[in-house]
C-alpha cells in the first residue's frame, strides 16, 4: 500500500503539551496533600484529578510516539489502527470554528464507529473523527486536502 501522506507529532508541541499536563497533575496532587483545612472530599478530589492528569500525560507520551498515515484505502496510525476508511468519509471540516483538534481537521463518517481516543493525535466519537493536536498544521492541511480529493474522486466514479 502506497502511503500518500503522513502526519507526525512535532517534538516541540509534544513536549510542551506533556510538560503542561504533568505540571497540572503535580500541582493538583500537591494542593490536595498540603491543604491544612477544608473538606476531606475536596482534598481527595484534588488528588484524584491530579493523578488522572498524570496518567493522561503518560498516556500522551506513549501515544504521540506514533504517526498517522493516509493510503488510498484508509487513514491509519503507525500501529495499524484504522481511524477511518476512505469509502466511509462523507465530509471533512477544516474551518476555524469547527469542533476539531488544534492544527487538525474533522472527518464526517457515513457509519458510526467505536469510540477511541489517542491523546494528542486523534479521537473518534460516533460518526466523527478528529485528527490533529500536537501535529504540524501544514502536514494536517496537506493531508486534509488529499482526503478531500480522494472523497471527491470516489463521488465521481
Amino acid at each position: 500500500m502506497e502511503i500518500l501522506a503522513t502526519l507526525n507529532p512535532r517534538p516541540s508541541r509534544r513536549w510542551v503539551a506533556l510538560i503542561i499536563q504533568a505540571a497540572l497533575g503535580v500541582i493538583l496532587v500537591w494542593l490536595g496533600l498540603i491543604l491544612p483545612e477544608g473538606p476531606v472530599f475536596l482534598r481527595v478530589l484534588l488528588v484524584a484529578v491530579g493523578a488522572l492528569a498524570l496518567v493522561g500525560a503518560v498516556r500522551m507520551y506513549h501515544a504521540t510516539a506514533d504517526r498517522i498515515e493516509l493510503t488510498r484505502e484508509a487513514l491509519t496510525d503507525s500501529r495499524g489502527r484504522v481511524l477511518a476508511r476512505i469509502d466511509e468519509i462523507t465530509g471533512i471540516d477544516r474551518g476555524t470554528f469547527a469542533f476539531k483538534p488544534s492544527n487538525g481537521f474533522l472527518l464526517h463518517l457515513s457509519t458510526r464507529a467505536p469510540r477511541a481516543w489517542i491523546p494528542g493525535l486523534w479521537w473518534r466519537v460516533g460518526r466523527f473523527v478528529g485528527v490533529g493536536g500536537v501535529t504540524s498544521a501544514n502536514e494536517a492541511k496537506a493531508m486534509a486536502e488529499i482526503i478531500a480529493l480522494l472523497v471527491a474522486e470516489r463521488g465521481q466514479s
